[in-house]
């Protein structure tokens, strides 16, 4: 009787260490066990407080024969927007892409004030003729286009403008939902190792549109500056810890190689 007793705690122990963290909790919370959950949305606790600054990412596929259209169109209505003190928003960088999908451009967005800021300007937009006229003619050009809302990470340098000439890396990455704290406890400690050359631009992750996303922007003179940087991390120590405990978290990742448009404040 002992024995088979003993069998059955060992084959539920078995079955727990099994489950699935849903089905781990739904067992501990049937049980009676106590669950300890997160008391706060992981952008409360990841994000910037004091700058209040929300961004918008996008991504806009561009007709061949278009681009250079398309570059100067844009050129000019950035311009107008930055001159005029009315619109809460300004342009942090501006990008067609060299290496990954091609014929796009990449447009980022700072709303200083948040989503308060973001409403105002839509409004404001709204109601401006010459910019729903820039719209109509902006959409001719484009085969597809799409965006997102970001959040800045507390640990990560505000993207400022810089002059050039450099080349940009945009790297995406996916992460499992529920893993986001994880993940900005690591950078937290891992972006020490990135600075040293001035790379680190900017890091963000998403709030509206595909979630569980990440972003980290970074600077190179070139591909052979960005080969030689990203080596050079990994001589400091603690960067193989990081990448280590950071790659269980991902889906999938990606990343561009972008080059600034003339307008663009990051050059």
């Amino acid at each position: 009787m002992a024995k088979a007793i003993s069998l059955r705690s060992k084959a539920q122990i078995l079955c727990r260490l099994s489950a699935s963290p849903q089905q781990a909790a739904r067992r501990l919370s049937l049980s009676g066990d106590k669950v300890h959950a997160r008391k706060d949305a992981h952008s409360n606790l990841l994000s910037k407080k004091e700058t209040s600054s929300l961004y918008k990412i996008q991504f806009h596929n561009v007709k061949p024969d278009c681009l250079e259209a398309y570059e100067n169109l844009e050129a000019e209505v950035q311009n107008k927007l930055h001159q005029d003190k009315d619109y809460p928003c300004e342009v942090v960088g501006s990008w067609t892409t060299w290496y990954g999908e091609q014929d796009q451009a990449v447009h980022l967005w700072r709303y200083r004030g948040g989503y308060p800021a973001l409403t105002d300007c839509l409004v404001k937009l709204k109601n401006n003729k010459e910019y729903m006229e820039f719209r109509k003619e902006r959409a001719k050009m484009l085969i597809s286009r799409r965006n997102q809302l970001l959040l800045e990470f507390s640990f990560w340098n505000e993207p400022l403008p810089r002059p050039g000439p450099n080349i940009y890396e945009l790297r995406s990455y996916h992460l499992k939902p529920g893993t986001m704290i994880e993940w900005g406890n690591h950078w937290a400690r891992a972006i020490r190792h990135r600075q040293e050359n001035n790379e680190a631009v900017g890091g963000f992750f998403s709030q509206i549109g595909h979630l569980y996303v990440v972003y980290h922007l970074w600077a190179y003179e070139s591909l052979q500056s960005r080969e030689e940087t990203r080596n050079t991390a990994w001589l400091k120590e603690g960067w193989d810890v990081n990448v280590y405990n950071t790659e269980a978290l991902i889906k999938r990742m990606e990343s561009k190689i972008l080059i600034p448009t003339k307008s663009s404040p990051l050059q």
